[in-house]
C-alpha cells in the first residue's frame, strides 16, 4: 500500500481511507505500508509493517511535485516481492507505476480526486501542477485496475481519461469506522470550544481549499436566522490567498452575528464526535467531492447532512431521508465553479434554514443517516470487495 498520508501524518479523506482500509485488510492478508513522512524518518521498516520515507535532502528546495517524485523513486525500489501494489492519489501513483514496470507486479490505484478537476491546484504547485497531471494520466492509463470511490467518480474518470478501458474501472465506496465515529453528547466539552450546546448549530469540517466551497458557505451563513451558530472546523489552507479570503469573510460575518466559531486546530476524534453530535445539521458545500468521508462521519454521529448535489455526495446523502441536497449548475472547464454563484448561495442558505427550523425532523434524518452508514459503508464489506480485486489480478 503506497500513500502520502498515513498516521500520524493524516490531513484529509485519502489518509483516513488508507488507514481504515489497511486495518480492515490485515486480518486477511499481509499488508506492507510505504508512506511519505516529509522529514524525520530514516526509511527503516516499522514493527507494524509500515515504512516511512522522508523527502530527499537533495530536493529540499525543489518544486513540490519534484519532491514527490523523489520519494516515489525510493519507494518503488523497495516494493520488490509484493503480489499487488496499491497506490493512492497522484502523490503515490508514480511509485505504483514504477514498481509495476520494475518488478512486474499488478498496480491498483484508488481515485480519491482527479487533477483535471482541480485546476486551482496550480495556485499551490505552480508548474508542478502540470507535472502532477502528467503523473496521474500516465498511472491511470497504464495501471491494471482503477478503483473509484463512487459512481460519480467513475464517470469523472472516464470523462477525464477517455482512453481508459471502462472494464478496468471498479466502484468501491469509502467507508466509516462505526465504532470510532458515534454519537457523543458532551455539552461541557463543546462549551470549552466556544460552542453553545443550547443554540442550533451548523457545523463544517474540512480543509481550506477551493473544492470544499467554504467561501460560498460563509456567504450563505449571513442569510441564516440570527440564533443559528456556525461552527467551522477548518484548517490546512492550500494557499495564503484562499486563507486570506476565508479570514476576511469570517471577520465580516462576525460583524453582523454572534455564534461564529472557527476551530483551526485538528481535533482528536472524540472531540470532533462531540462537536458533530452537538450540531443540528452538518454542511458539505463542496463544488468537487468524489464521495466525502466527512459526510459519513457526520451520519455516523447521527447528524443530518446538507450537501451539494455534485460528485459522489448524492450517493451518500439520501435527499429528504438523511439530509438535503442543494442543486448546482457548474462550469465544465474543470473548476466546478457555480454558473450562478448567488443562486447557489441562496439555495444553500434555504436548505440549511429549513433543516434547523425543524429540529425533530433533523433528529429523524440523523438517525436514518446512522442506519445508512451501518448498512452500506462498513469497512469490512469494503475490504472484502477490495480483496476480490486483488485476487482477480494476482
Amino acid at each position: 500500500m503506497i500513500t502520502k498520508e498515513y498516521p500520524p501524518n493524516v490531513y484529509g479523506g485519502a489518509g483516513v481511507h488508507v488507514t481504515e482500509l489497511v486495518k480492515a485488510l490485515r486480518p486477511s492478508i499481509d499488508v506492507r505500508v510505504r508512506a511519505f513522512t516529509g522529514s524525520g524518518s530514516d526509511g527503516a521498516p516499522g514493527e507494524d509493517g509500515t515504512t516511512g520515507y522522508p523527502d530527499l535532502t537533495e530536493l529540499a528546495h525543489a518544486n513540490g511535485a519534484l519532491k514527490t517524485l523523489g520519494v516515489d523513486v525510493a519507494i518503488a525500489q523497495d516494493v520488490e516481492g509484493a503480489d499487488v501494489v496499491h497506490s493512492h492519489t497522484w502523490y503515490a501513483n508514480a511509485a505504483g507505476q514504477l514498481a509495476q514496470m520494475l518488478h512486474d507486479v499488478p498496480h491498483v490505484l484508488t481515485a480519491h480526486s482527479l487533477e483535471p478537476l482541480r485546476p486551482w491546484k496550480a495556485e499551490q504547485l505552480g508548474g508542478g501542477y502540470r507535472v502532477s497531471s502528467w503523473i496521474e494520466r500516465q498511472a491511470y492509463e497504464t495501471c491494471d485496475r482503477v478503483i473509484a470511490v463512487s459512481d460519480g467518480m467513475r464517470r469523472d474518470i472516464l470523462r477525464s481519461y477517455p482512453t481508459i478501458d471502462e472494464s478496468k474501472v471498479s466502484v468501491v465506496y469509502n467507508g466509516i469506522d462505526l465504532e470510532g465515529w458515534r454519537r457523543l453528547d458532551e455539552p461541557e466539552l463543546v462549551r470549552s470550544l466556544g460552542i453553545d450546546p443550547e443554540r442550533p448549530a451548523v457545523v463544517f469540517v474540512g480543509r481550506i481549499t477551493r473544492q470544499k466551497g467554504l467561501p460560498y458557505l460563509l456567504r450563505a451563513a449571513a442569510l441564516l436566522p440570527p440564533e443559528v451558530q456556525l461552527i467551522l472546523c477548518a484548517g490546512a489552507p492550500d494557499t495564503p490567498e484562499i486563507m486570506a479570503e476565508v479570514t476576511a469573510l469570517v471577520d465580516d460575518l462576525k460583524q453582523t452575528r454572534t455564534g461564529v466559531v472557527w476551530i483551526e486546530r485538528i481535533l482528536p476524534r472524540d472531540e470532533l464526535c462531540a462537536v458533530l453530535s452537538s450540531a443540528t445539521v452538518f454542511v458539505c458545500p463542496s463544488i468537487y467531492e468524489p464521495l466525502g468521508i466527512v459526510n459519513l462521519e457526520a451520519m455516523a454521529c447521527g447528524v443530518p447532512v446538507v450537501g451539494t448535489a455534485t460528485g459522489g455526495i448524492p450517493e451518500v446523502v439520501a435527499d429528504g431521508l438523511t439530509g438535503r441536497l442543494v442543486p448546482i449548475d457548474q462550469a465544465t472547464d474543470g473548476t466546478g465553479t457555480p454558473l450562478d454563484p448567488d443562486r447557489f448561495v441562496q439555495d444553500l442558505a434555504a436548505a440549511l434554514t429549513e433543516t434547523v427550523a425543524d429540529p425533530g425532523l433533523a433528529r429523524l434524518m440523523g438517525r436514518a443517516g446512522r442506519a445508512r452508514a451501518e448498512l452500506d459503508f462498513s469497512w469490512s464489506s469494503i475490504a472484502e470487495r477490495t480483496l476480490e480485486i486483488y485476487r482477480d489480478l494476482a
